[in-house]
């Protein structure tokens, strides 16, 4: 049995009638425990994507005549779009912006099939949703890149709850996302813990009173994750698997 499910069977229950209706409830002095969640970035954090998204947006740049290095695309992945095109590109037009935004996403899906899952990636979420927790991919990702990234963690039996661009206007730093998420799990912030790979995942949840734990995976380093409000930073999934009581997920556990 769970840590959860052992808190819950822990509360004596009784039968309380009203009329034709039936339903259990707590006896007084006990109290059911308040879900909790683990909300999961996908992109450099369950999946090995950062590095392809920034060689297809190198190449889209190219493709509208906009100089930007690599690296410092690699170091804006995870930002949100219209976003990183004024940060990276901020001469370029909106028309041009646009296409160079549609490029991307055109190459991106074009190599999907290089995609690869992340060290225990699958492992840990089948491992927290049978630990009693409710798992939620807290994504902007587009519809059609959000569908190749759940079909290649084909978690769909653990998961709670997902989020993608359509719920959003904005994406990380700004925290929308992460709120969404929370209210998806209907959990409160002090009842939540986020997993993932970039500056913009730590300030989005400092902004709203999540813990946030870092992985190194996406490429960013300890340090960057620790200054930008990671209470945790380890290598990978794989790791946070091994060290859970170790990290802020352990007070959910």
């Amino acid at each position: 049995m769970s840590a959860a499910a052992s808190r819950v069977s822990s509360v004596q229950w009784r039968l309380v009638s009203n009329g034709s209706s039936r339903r259990l409830v707590p006896e007084e002095g006990d109290a059911v425990p308040e879900p909790a969640a683990v909300l999961f970035d996908i992109d450099g954090t369950l999946v090995d994507s950062n590095y392809l998204h920034a060689v297809t947006w190198h190449r889209a740049f190219r493709e509208v005549d906009a100089d930007v290095p690599i690296w410092r695309i690699h170091r804006s992945i995870g930002m949100d779009g219209d976003e990183l095109l004024r940060t990276l590109a901020p001469d370029l037009d909106s028309e041009t912006a646009d296409t160079a935004s549609d490029l991307h996403s055109r190459y991106y899906l074009d190599r999907a099939d290089e995609l690869t899952l992340l060290p225990g990636a699958r492992e840990i979420l089948r491992h927290l949703h049978d630990a009693g927790l409710r798992v939620v991919l807290a994504t902007s990702a587009p519809p059609d890149e959000l569908a190749r990234l759940r079909g290649l963690l084909d978690a769909e039996s653990w998961l709670y709850a997902v989020t993608g661009a359509e719920d959003v206007e904005t994406a990380k730093p700004d925290p929308t996302i992460v709120q969404v998420a929370l209210d998806r799990a209907g959990v409160t912030p002090q009842r939540a813990v986020f997993v993932g790979d970039t500056v913009w995942d730590m300030r989005a949840c400092a902004k709203l009173g999540v813990a946030a734990i870092g992985v190194l995976s996406g490429g960013i380093s300890r340090g960057e994750l620790t200054a930008d409000g990671a209470a945790y930073v380890c290598d990978d999934v794989a790791h946070l698997r091994r060290d859970l009581r170790r990290s802020p997920l352990a007070s959910l556990l």
